[in-house]
Parts: structure tokens; sequence; C-alpha cells
């Protein structure tokens, strides 16, 4: 079905590309003429030749949407993929996409140890989707792709798997995270719009979970982040 969600999501900074400035078509060439003088740089391209060049974004702020396309590791599993390819993930609100995001912040600094203090400074970005996504919110026998437990992920990222191959534009789910919200996992990069940067936000690590959000631009505000915590889009 066609979903209506206009998301406003979080995701990690990340610098300017060559797809903000140049025609997708020329993407390959300009890669490839970069890995001959700064192979380090050229890392920042990513895996261009899994997105079909129909498929891509380009035009200013696109390279904050492709990054999740073409950044992609089997180390780095997530509900709908296994790591072999790339998922764009939203939410419908900015509370929704902070409380889904910092979630997997905190699983990586619990596991690495590391020291409490403020972390992981994130940009809002801003977008809107008109897609045919395939809707698990009404569905009764979803349940096994919304597992809280990202060791339990496995039956969701073969279903999505399944639906990549044959074409889909990617799913709309109920946020595991923040239950009054809705999430998007988008399969391919021209299925959201090119994003526009809103505020900024960093994350504070107690040593055990992200307990408060500041915004680090306008008014600086800082929240208390728990179950029961301030709403930052407030």
């Amino acid at each position: 079905m066609a979903a209506d969600l206009p998301p406003r999501h979080v995701a990690l900074s990340t610098d300017r590309s060559i797809d903000d400035i140049a025609d997708p078509h020329d993407w390959k060439l300009i890669a490839a003429a970069v890995q001959r003088t700064n192979p380090r740089l050229a890392e920042t391209y990513g895996a261009l030749d899994t997105i079909p060049i129909e498929r891509r974004l380009s035009g200013e702020g696109a390279s904050w949407v492709m990054a999740a396309f073409v950044h992609f590791s089997p180390d780095r599993p997530s509900r709908f993929s296994d790591g072999s390819y790339g998922v764009y993930y939203a939410g419908d609100s900015l509370e929704t996409a902070l409380r889904e995001h910092s979630f997997h912040v905190a699983r990586f600094y619990a596991a690495t140890a590391e020291p409490a203090g403020w972390v992981s400074e994130v940009r809002e970005l801003v977008g809107s989707i008109d897609a045919n996504m395939v809707d698990l919110r009404e569905n009764g026998s979803a349940a096994s792709y919304l597992e809280p437990d990202p060791a339990r992920y496995a039956p969701a990222q073969g279903f999505a798997a399944e639906l990549r191959s044959e074409g889909a534009d990617g799913i709309v789910y109920p946020s595991v995270r923040h239950p009054e919200g809705t999430c998007i996992a988008a399969f391919w990069p021209n299925v959201v719009s090119v994003a526009t940067q809103a505020d900024h936000y960093r994350y504070h690590w107690n040593g055990h979970a992200i307990d408060f959000v500041r915004r680090t631009t306008g008014d600086r505000a800082i929240f208390e982040f728990t179950e029961r915590g301030g709403d930052p889009s407030e």
C-alpha cells in the first residue's frame, strides 16, 4: 500500500560527497579517479556499484541519504538487513528517530566499554516519502519481524531480503523503541526525498544507557531521555 509518512529522522553526521554535485551516471568515473589519487578519500564513496543508477539520489543533501546505502557491512546488521546491503531507516517524528537510533548507539558503547560522557553528535534530517511500502502496522502475523532483541532479527532480515529481491520499495512498521511512533525502512535511495538538515543533537552516555539528549543548535536545550523523559521535538 502507499505509505503516507512524512518522516523526521536522525542520522549520524556525514560529510558531503560527489552525490551532492554530480550526475549519478558520472559517480563511478569520479570515484575511480579519486581511487587513483587518494585511496583514503575514495572510501567515503562506499559501494556505489550496489545501487542501480536509476535508484540513486543526487542534489544538495543527497549524500546524507546515500550514505546508508553505500556504507554497509556484515559486521553491522540491522532489523531488515543482514549487512549485505544498506537500508535507510527513519521515524515519523524526531522522538521516534532519536529513541530508535540511541538504542543502537547505546549497544555499541556498552560493547566497547565506552566511558561515561557526552558522545555521538547527530544531525536531524527531514524528508518526505511517497512510495509503495509493505505495511506491518496492522499485520497480526508480523510479530516475529518486530522483535526488540537484535539477536533475533533473522526472520525480519529474511523477510526483507525477499521483498527487496522482488523490487519492493521498503517497509513501514510500528516503532519498537517508541510505541506511539512509526518507522520506515527504505530499500533504495529514491524511495525518499533528498534530506534537509535541521537541528543537531548530542547523546549523553552514563555507562549503561543514553540518559540525556542535548540540542547543540538553536536553544541548546537538554532533555532527560528515559522511558518517561522529555520529547526533544517539543
